[in-house]
């Protein structure tokens, strides 16, 4: 979150989405302080999302390329895009709208899950320590606590004892999950 931390981040990304490559375009598009851009491509570059590719030698010019780190950021764009279409957006409708050239339907971005398709709700989700979590903070109290807390939000087989963060069973039955709210 460090590196997109800022409002300006975003959009530069979003103008590059857009086909601007050159430093001159991202400025005028965005009204951005030059230094504030340079700072913002230099970030971009420096994390790969980015990469400069001189279009001019005297004096050095640079188109400023998506890599396939920083296409693999559109997905985050687009999903912004429906959530301020959907609750920021006026009378009128959206102000862009999203057309899939593949299908060639107008759309929208939907974060859904890869197994199943349904779309991902935060009360459907609970988060889990994955292989790469950092081993000097899943020692932590206030993680352990975290994600035990997580863990009592699973579901469970009916019937199956809910188990304490240190996964032994308890005594305690496990609630049921919640039915989805109807759409």
């Amino acid at each position: 979150m460090d590196l997109l931390g800022d409002w300006w981040t975003p959009l530069v990304l979003r103008e590059a989405f857009y086909g601007y490559r050159r430093f001159d375009e991202f400025q005028r598009e965005l009204g951005i302080a030059r230094n504030t851009l340079a700072d913002r491509l230099r970030r971009l570059v420096d994390e790969g999302l980015l990469e400069k590719h001189a279009y001019q030698s005297d004096p050095v010019r640079y188109d400023y390329l998506l890599t396939e780190k920083g296409r693999d950021f559109y997905s985050v764009t687009a999903a912004m895009a429906a959530w301020g279409d959907r609750w920021l957006a006026g009378e009128a409708g959206p102000p862009i709208t999203l057309h899939h050239r593949t299908c060639g339907h107008d759309t929208h971005a939907e974060v859904v899950c890869a197994h199943c398709h349904e779309p991902l709700r935060a009360e459907d989700t609970v988060s889990r320590m994955g292989p790469g979590y950092p081993p000097r903070l899943a020692e932590r109290p206030d993680v352990v606590r975290r994600f035990a807390e997580q863990a009592r939000k699973l579901p469970r087989p009916a019937g199956e004892l809910s188990g304490d963060p240190a996964g032994e069973p308890t005594e305690e039955p496990v609630d049921k999950p919640a039915e989805p709210l109807a759409q």
